[in-house]
């Protein structure tokens, strides 16, 4: 079969979004969101919550998750941007468009102190 009569591969956002997911994730000083039931808080963290688009060969992303305290915000999320867009066009070939970061919580660390 010749080249042109290939089929396409398509790559859904839900593929994409887990991605997107794995690269905030195992990026250093990020973690999960807290849980809750109707405003009351519960025990344990869920993953990183994340909203993906892929229009044609071009991603647009946004990812909530929480920062570990006292790092520098603006340094994390400028590393979650960098880690998801060489994550997500190194595995998928897409290029990614934008990356918005929202930091929804702070983390403090076990056994530390805040004065």
């Amino acid at each position: 079969m010749t080249a042109t009569g290939r089929g396409r591969t398509t790559i859904s956002d839900r593929a994409v979004a887990r991605i997107v997911a794995k690269a905030a994730q195992e990026t250093a000083g990020t973690g999960g969101l807290g849980r809750s039931v109707l405003g009351m808080g519960m025990p344990g963290r869920r993953a990183a919550r994340t909203d993906v688009r892929v229009h044609g060969e071009v991603v647009t992303a946004k990812v909530a998750l929480s920062v570990a305290y006292p790092l520098p915000v603006r340094d994390v999320a400028r590393q979650v941007r960098e880690s998801v867009r060489e994550r997500v066009e190194a595995m998928t070939g897409l290029t990614v468009r934008q990356v918005d970061v929202d930091v929804a919580e702070l983390e403090r660390s076990a056994g530390r102190t805040v004065s």
